[in-house]
């Protein structure tokens, strides 16, 4: 479940929300003096952090990728190979 390709979504997952709470914590302050930067810090770890916990449950990008079985015999159909019975009731 939690591979390479996991980390490497789950981190871009994460980032992006630690980005996303950053941003939006900034943005409450009037101006930019007034922004309480331990906050915006500590909002946007725990956002982090919560997306990767959030992640454990699955992340779209690795869960819905098709599952691919070899076949065995890859030999096509061909119509002359193909016969249909039809029965005198089928027609009524």
């Amino acid at each position: 479940m939690i591979s390479k390709k996991w980390w490497k979504y789950a981190g871009i997952r994460a980032l992006k929300t630690v980005c996303q709470t950053a941003i939006a914590s900034i943005g409450t302050a009037a101006v930019l003096s007034e922004v309480n930067w331990i906050a915006v810090a500590s909002a946007s770890v725990l956002a982090g952090i919560l997306s990767l916990l959030t992640s454990l449950a699955g992340i779209p990008e690795v869960d819905n990728e098709p599952q691919v079985e070899p076949v065995e015999d890859a030999t096509p159909i061909l119509p002359e190979d193909l016969t249909v019975e039809v029965k005198k009731e089928d027609i009524e």
